[in-house]
């Protein structure tokens, strides 16, 4: 019996559409960035060059700027791990009046825009002597995405079953213990969300290194291609090959944690 229908040939149609609109960002920028000095991004490219990678790469200083997000964005999101996942656990697993007022306290965090607070921020940031280091944008990262990191793991532990903590301690384990040994290990689906999550947002971010760091040697990748737009023209053909080079690493984290990413962020919204 054909089951393929009407029906289902207008669904793959309409999906297949939707794809290509989709994709349609992409194939511009790969256009563009491979197709040298053409001036119709929409047209397909006849002769491939890789110099607007290289002049990219040379001109705006891209691998300091490339170490520079790396530092930021790997020491933010190994602090927000770390904090984030210890303060879930007693969320998640003390039932009192205290932690359930406390785990809202750290949800309010989520209803607020960094950008209200950009002001005080800045002062504080000068006055401590970090402005223009990229440690200002560690401290600000780890604060601005602790919330939701918090409420990915809360949620996922109350998903899971106690039983083996209670084991663990009548064998002897401390509460660390059980936490590291025990509970850390079985987060590897919502430790990957969050990963990914921060990764992109840090990774991505614009304003906040403009503003903290500037557009010295300490930028990072956001800021560094920003430095191809001028007053009155843009070197589109290196703008492109930048942001080629800059999305690669959020692609190649995403696709090594990409199995784990779906079922941490399920089970979380789900707890």
């Amino acid at each position: 019996m054909n089951r393929y229908t009407v029906g289902v040939g207008i669904r793959e149609g309409i999906m297949i559409l939707l794809a290509l609109i989709f994709l349609s960002p992409v194939y511009v920028m790969l256009n563009l960035a491979l197709g040298g000095s053409q001036t119709n991004p929409l047209l397909p490219v006849t002769h491939l060059t890789f110099s607007n990678f290289t002049e990219a790469w040379a001109e705006g200083a891209l691998g300091s700027a490339f170490l520079t997000s790396f530092i930021v964005t790997a020491a933010s999101v190994v602090i927000v791990v770390v904090l984030a996942s210890f303060a879930a656990y007693p969320l998640a697993r003390v039932t009192s009046r205290l932690s359930r007022s406390a785990f809202f306290v750290i949800m309010a965090g989520l209803t607020i825009p960094y950008f209200i607070a950009m002001v005080p921020f800045y002062q504080t940031i000068h006055q401590i002597g970090l402005l223009g280091s990229p440690l200002s944008l560690i401290i600000l990262y780890s604060g601005h995405q602790f919330p939701l990191s918090v409420f990915l793991y809360t949620t996922f532990l109350r998903g899971l079953p106690i039983e083996y903590e209670e084991a663990a301690a009548l064998d002897g384990c401390s509460s660390f213990q059980v936490f590291t040994k025990v509970v850390f290990p079985l987060l590897r689906p919502v430790t990957a969300t969050v990963v990914v999550l921060n990764v992109i947002a840090i990774w991505n971010d614009f304003l906040i290194p403009l503003l903290f760091l500037g557009t010295g040697t300490s930028r990072t990748l956001p800021v560094a291609i920003y430095e191809f737009v001028g007053d009155y023209t843009a070197q589109w053909p290196l703008i492109f090959a930048g942001v080629t080079i800059s999305i690669l690493p959020l692609l190649i984290v995403y696709f090594v944690l990409q199995k784990r990413v779906m079922t941490g962020f399920g089970s979380g919204i789900k707890g």
